[in-house]
C-alpha cells in the first residue's frame, strides 16, 4: 500500500467511529401526544401511563435515551380534538422529527396533512382509510403510519359475552359512548348494538362529551340498568378512577376494554393489550429514525388481547363468577 492510500485508509477507519459517534450523541425530537389522559401521567422515566411507559422502555431498549440522544415532547388534547391542529403546529415548530398520536377522524386528518413533512406513527386509530389517513393498510402512503385500535366487531361482542357469562341474570345495560362515536355510528357503537341484539341484551346508551361524564352518569341513574358496559374510547381510560367510582357507588357489574380499569376496581375487562401498543410503537419510531418513510410502513392491527377478572369486586357486589369464565383470565385480581 503506497503512502497516500495508507493515509486514506487510516483516516477513514478513524473517522468511522466518531461519526457514530456523532449520530449516536444527535438528539432526536419526538413527540407523544394523548387524546383525553392528562399530561402529568406522562410525566418521567417511569410515566403512570401504561402506553408511554412501554413505549419509553423499548426506545431505551433500542438505544435512545432521554438526555443523550432523545427528546420527548409530552403533549395531551384533553378530550378537544380541535386542539390537535395548534399541538401540531407546535410541534413542527420545534423541529419534531415523529409525532405518536392516538387519534382519527377530521380533526386529526387536518393536523396530519398541515405536517406532512413530518412522520405520525398511530398507536391507536379507528378506520383510517376511511378517514383518509392512508391509503391502504398495507401501503399508507402518506406521513401516517403505526397501529390501528379496532381489531373488528368480535372485540365488543366478545366483551359483552364474557360479561353475560359472568353475571347470568343480567339483561339490560347502559353503553358509556363519546356522544359523537354514537351519532356517528361508528364501526365500535355499530359492533356493540349488534352485539346486545344477538345476547337479547337491551344496550341503553349513556353519552359523555370530552372528559365530561355528569350526564352519562346522570343518565344511567335514570336508566336503572342492570349493568356498565364502557366503551372502548380513550376518555373512558383517561378518567378511570372517576369512571370505577361511579360504578362501584351505584353498584353495577362494570365491563371495560383496558386492563388498567379493573386494576383500578372496576370488575373486569376484555381488549387489547395497552403496553403492547407502546412497545410497537416504538419500534415504527425507530424506523423512521433511520430513514424509513412512513408511507411504505404498513399499518398493523392489534394482536395481542387481555382478559381480567377482580375478585375483590365481584365479592363487593355479591356476584359468584363462573370458573368457566375465570379459567380464561389472563389475569385474577384477588
Amino acid at each position: 500500500m503506497d503512502r497516500r492510500r495508507f493515509v486514506a485508509f487510516v483516516g477513514s477507519a478513524l473517522a468511522a467511529p466518531l461519526a457514530r459517534a456523532q449520530r449516536e450523541d444527535r438528539k432526536h425530537r419526538v413527540a407523544f401526544v394523548l387524546a383525553a389522559s392528562p399530561v402529568a401521567q406522562m410525566a418521567g422515566p417511569e410515566p403512570a401511563h401504561p402506553i408511554v411507559r412501554a413505549f419509553l422502555h423499548e426506545m431505551r431498549s433500542l438505544g435512545y435515551a432521554e438526555g443523550r440522544n432523545l427528546i420527548v415532547e409530552r403533549r395531551s388534547i384533553d378530550g378537544q380534538p380541535k386542539r390537535y391542529l395548534e399541538l401540531f403546529a407546535e410541534l413542527a415548530r420545534l423541529k419534531t422529527e415523529v409525532i405518536v398520536a392516538v387519534g382519527g377522524r377530521a380533526e386529526f386528518k387536518r393536523a396530519c396533512d398541515a405536517v406532512s413533512n413530518i412522520a405520525v406513527v398511530l398507536f391507536g386509530a379507528e378506520e383510517v382509510v376511511k378517514y383518509g389517513l392512508a391509503k391502504s393498510l398495507a401501503r399508507p402512503g402518506g406521513n401516517v403510519t403505526g397501529l390501528e385500535y379496532y381489531a373488528g366487531p368480535e372485540l365488543e361482542a366478545k366483551r359483552l359475552q364474557l360479561l353475560k357469562e359472568a353475571v347470568p341474570t343480567f339483561a339490560r345495560a347502559s353503553y358509556l359512548v363519546p356522544k359523537e362515536a354514537l351519532e356517528g355510528n361508528t364501526p365500535i357503537v355499530l359492533a356493540a348494538k349488534q352485539a346486545a341484539r344477538t345476547l337479547g341484551i337491551e344496550l341503553l346508551f349513556a353519552t359523555y362529551e370530552s372528559n365530561d361524564f355528569a350526564g352519562a352518569f346522570a343518565a344511567i341513574e335514570r336508566q336503572k340498568p342492570d349493568a356498565l358496559f364502557a366503551s372502548p374510547y380513550p376518555a373512558v381510560h383517561a378518567n378511570r378512577q372517576h369512571v370505577v367510582a361511579f360504578a362501584r357507588k351505584a353498584r353495577l357489574p362494570d365491563s371495560y376494554s383496558h386492563p388498567e380499569m379493573p386494576m383500578a376496581g372496576g370488575l373486569m375487562s376484555y381488549g387489547v393489550n395497552s403496553p403492547d401498543l407502546g412497545r410497537r410503537a416504538a419500534h415504527y419510531v425507530d424506523k423512521i429514525l433511520k430513514g424509513a418513510k412512513p408511507g411504505d410502513l404498513p399499518i398493523e392491527r392489534p394482536t395481542k388481547f387481555d382478559f381480567v377478572v377482580n375478585l375483590r369486586t365481584a365479592k363487593e357486589l355479591g356476584l359468584t363468577i363462573p370458573q368457566s369464565v375465570l379459567l380464561r383470565a389472563d389475569r385474577v385480581i384477588e
